[in-house]
């Protein structure tokens, strides 16, 4: 039997009050490796709650999280920044890249803390924007890129430590129509090579090219 690559088990989480607010209500979730799952719901739902969870930015009021067979809710705040660098892969709708960095010493940087040797990093990320479609464009800056660009950018950054988990929080919102598409069409690229992939996202078109897809409400789960 495989150890799914992701288990949430029973888990709720709760912020103090008053009124004491849970955004997540005994919540399961498995995902193997090689998924592709998009979790689907409004505003105030507790979608970005739960991309905090799976990616070890935050921890469980209730219940655990296993990454890969392993218990999370022992790892001190190092290890489990430790576990990030190694193994998840982040993309955010705001891209969050650095303006006064180029396109290639963006990606170069989470290799600083992902442990992969300094020798290889340069060769990496070069490697990692030629396959985001960007090779021509490593010594532009940020601000000087259109928004699909500055997400393949983010996109590259995210995988080029060789993660095994991406998540994704809402990565076509700041994209137009035929953008987001070609967007997503990367994502499943990467997804056929095996990463597993996890897509947030309150858009309905975008949630149903996953091949699950979980709708999130009130902080409860349900598949589609």
């Amino acid at each position: 039997m495989n150890t799914a690559l992701v288990e949430l088990r029973d888990v709720t989480r709760s912020f103090p009050g008053p009124p004491e607010v849970q955004a997540l209500k005994a919540v399961n979730l498995k995902a193997d490796a090689g998924d592709y799952i998009s979790i689907v719901g409004p505003s105030g739902s507790g979608k970005s709650t739960m991309l905090n969870l799976l990616g070890l930015l935050d921890r469980p009021s209730v219940g655990e999280y296993r990454l890969a067979g392993s218990l999370t809710g022992d790892l001190t705040d190092d290890e489990r920044a430790a576990v990030r660098a190694r193994f998840i892969g982040f993309v955010f709708q705001a891209f969050h890249l650095m303006p006064r960095r180029s396109v290639l010493d963006n990606v170069l940087m989470p290799m600083l803390y992902s442990g992969v040797p300094r020798r290889e990093r340069e060769a990496r990320a070069r490697d990692a924007l030629k396959r985001v479609g960007l090779g021509h464009r490593i010594e532009f800056f940020p601000n000087s890129l259109s928004g699909g660009e500055r997400q393949r950018v983010a996109i590259a950054r995210a995988v080029v430590s060789g993660p095994k988990l991406l998540l994704a929080d809402e990565p076509t919102g700041n994209l137009d129509q035929t953008t987001s598409g070609e967007v997503m069409e990367l994502f499943e690229e990467l997804n056929d090579d095996g990463l597993t992939l996890i897509v947030i996202t309150h858009d309905p078109v975008v949630a149903r090219r996953a091949r699950r897809s979980i709708r999130i409400a009130d902080g409860r789960l349900s598949e589609l």
